[in-house]
Order: structure tokens, then sequence, then C-alpha cells
């Protein structure tokens, strides 16, 4: 049987975000449903994440819940191919050169950029 040490060990995803409405942060563990907690502070949320996982995790093995492992980034190549138009392969083409970058810079920044703006609409 696995310990709460062995789980504490693992590499859980955890995700932290501002709260606007009530001001603060809020920490969750996607991989452990239900798994979460806040704080009033970015500091302070992580350290009560610690607590809250730790909590968890021993609420679940007493409950003899099966506990999932946490997602593996194995699974992903890192790489995808993706066609677009002609017109907006120029644009990205004649934005990145501006911004002295690879295309490929270019595009992993909008990506990410676009992705941290859809996340914090959650």
């Amino acid at each position: 049987m696995k310990t709460v040490e062995y789980y504490m060990a693992l590499p859980y995803r955890m995700e932290l975000v501002f709260d606007a409405e009530e001001g603060g942060y809020v920490v969750s563990f996607p991989d452990l449903k239900g798994c979460l907690t806040v704080g009033e502070t970015a500091e302070e949320a992580v350290k009560n994440a610690n607590d809250a996982k730790r909590e968890w995790l021993l609420t679940a093995i007493e409950d003899g819940y099966e506990i999932p492992e946490p997602a593996s980034l194995d699974e992903y190549s890192g790489q995808f191919k993706l066609r677009i138009p002609k017109s907006l392969h120029r644009a990205l083409a004649e934005h990145s050169k501006r911004e002295g970058i690879s295309m490929n810079q270019y595009c992993l920044y909008l990506l990410s950029k676009n992705d941290a703006i859809a996340s914090a609409g959650k």
C-alpha cells in the first residue's frame, strides 16, 4: 500500500488563480478532484495547498479511494502540425521578423499568452 509520503513526493500540477470577486488566491490540483484551498496572498495559498493536499491524500487513503497519479508529460511530444491560410502564415512571418525571433518562437509566445488569458477566465 502506498503511503501519503509517496503521493506527496509525486509532481502533481498545482494551479494558482487570483479570485477577483473574493480577493486572494485559489489553489487546486487538477489530478486530485476536489482538492483545493485559498489564501490571501499567493505565498499563503501555496503553503495552504501543501497542507490541503496532505489532508486530501490522508482522507483518500483512509476511505480506500483510488488516488490517481499525476498526468505525465511523456504522452506529449511538444510538436503538432497546423495548416493555416497563406495570408495568416505571411502575417505571422512578418510579425516574427519585426520582433527579431523565429516564427516558431513567435507562435509559441502567442499561444502561451492566449492560453494564460483563457485560463484566467475559467
